[in-house]
């Protein structure tokens, strides 16, 4: 029979450095995504991102860049190497009847390429968690 409670504590202190993790992983997927040569956008189409994120902001919201959420789940019995996963779970998304509503004059197929980047981001955000979570749980286990 599983220890669940062993795999509880697990998770409770897991979730306790997502919000650290968090930050750090955002960071850096910007960095690699929107930066640079070899950037998933132009300029212009992150000033825009940029400029809606200060908007919202300015509103109290959370912005375009600290909209996504992202959860631990287990994933199967605790000896397993998958045991614990990152998943996002709100992936922020520019329509005009969200939160993140696109200004009027985006046309429908650049919100389609900011709705595809922003997946991207939210994605390889939900990556870079789960390494630091699966090194967490490598120097806990030891």
């Amino acid at each position: 029979m599983a220890e669940f409670p062993d795999e509880r504590r697990l998770v409770l202190r897991a979730r306790d450095q997502l919000d650290q993790w968090t930050k750090r992983a955002r960071t850096e997927a910007y960095a690699e995504l929107f930066e640079g040569d070899d950037a998933i956008l132009s300029p212009e189409e992150v000033r825009s991102l940029d400029a809606l994120d200060s908007e919202l902001e300015r509103a109290g919201g959370d912005g375009v860049w600290g909209t996504d959420r992202y959860g631990i789940h287990t994933g199967g019995p605790s000896s397993s190497d998958a045991a614990l996963g990152v998943v996002c779970v709100y992936h922020p998304q520019i329509t005009t009847d969200t939160v993140l509503r696109g200004s009027d004059d985006l046309d429908d197929e650049t919100e389609a390429r900011l709705n595809d980047a922003l997946w991207q981001y939210s994605e390889r955000v939900a990556t870079l968690i789960n390494a630091k979570l699966d090194e967490f749980v490598r120097r806990t286990q030891r």
